[in-house]
Formats: C-alpha cells, structure tokens, sequence
C-alpha cells in the first residue's frame, strides 16, 4: 500500500513539474497567501515526504495546508489557476496519507 501510494506521489509530482506555474499568480496574495510561497512550500513539503526525509515540524507544516487550500481555492478566480491548485491539494493530502502509513 505504501509503495502504491509513493509511486502515485511521485507521478503527480512529475505531473506538477510539467505544468506552467499560472502567470497571474506571480506576485498575487489570496486570502492572505502569497501564492508563490504557496506553491513552493507545498512542493518542498511534498518532495521530503517523497524522499522519506520529514520531520516532525515539516509535518505539521503539511498538516497546516489542509484549511490554506481550503480558503483560498475558492477564492482563486482564474481557471487555469484554481485547477493548477487544486493539483498542489491533491498533492499534499496524498503525502499527508504516505505519512500517515509510515507512522503505522
């Protein structure tokens, strides 16, 4: 189950990378979040969990991005952007559940 769940984070990490970053996005704050910190910090979270290299205070980190994603996603007004975002949720609750099976 572990190694599933790894293989579909890794993919979606390739998936991410492949996407263009939304150009409106570039120095635009959300709710309060700079979306350009946004992005890179759930990836960074994301890639340690990848690598099996998180700590205690990174996961905490991604468990603080669940209700971040929740109160910006709907106010992302562009398309392209609320979908390129919605990617990076996805993304950390499935490296949240890759660390959840790790701590089993």
């Amino acid at each position: 189950m572990l190694e599933e769940k790894l293989d579909a984070l890794a993919q979606r990490m390739a998936e991410h990378m492949a996407r263009p970053f939304p150009p409106g996005c570039r120095g635009l704050s959300v709710e309060g979040q700079d979306m350009v910190l946004l992005d890179a910090n759930a990836y960074g979270l994301v890639a340690g969990v990848r690598e099996g290299t998180i700590g205690e205070r990174h996961r905490e980190g991604l468990a603080r991005l669940a209700p971040v994603f929740a109160k910006v996603l709907p106010a992302i007004e562009d398309e392209y952007a609320a979908e390129y975002y919605t990617h990076v949720r996805d993304m950390t609750v499935l490296a949240a559940e890759v660390e959840s099976l790790r701590e089993k």
